[in-house]
């Protein structure tokens, strides 16, 4: 399975997946934290993650898979959202809390 196989599965498998540094507990850079916090505070309880720190190989497929340079990545309902300023941006507009709520239906 290439690598890019395996980044589609856990984002088609998993309703929200955020590929970041380190882990939700214990966040490796302040984008990565700030994409939990914001994620939290739209009240999601199952993030799956993907700490790209340990994992090289997906660290540089993600970005390939995304055309997306950067770390983090958030993924809803297997489709790419943006990294932590547009779920940044998407928080604030309350446009977030509805692509995670639409994937609950």
């Amino acid at each position: 399975m290439s690598i890019q196989d395996v980044i589609k599965k856990q984002v088609t498998e998993n309703r929200v997946v955020l590929y970041m540094k380190g882990t939700p507990d214990f966040p490796q850079c302040g984008f990565s934290a700030n994409a939990v916090g914001i994620l939290r505070a739209c009240g999601v309880q199952e993030i799956f993650t993907v700490n790209v720190l340990e994992e090289p190989e997906i660290r540089q497929g993600i970005k390939e898979y995304a055309n997306w340079p950067t770390i983090p990545q958030l993924y809803v309902g297997g489709e790419f959202v943006g990294g932590s300023d547009i779920m940044m941006e998407m928080y604030k507009s309350g446009e977030l809390k509805k692509v995670l709520e639409k994937t609950t239906a």
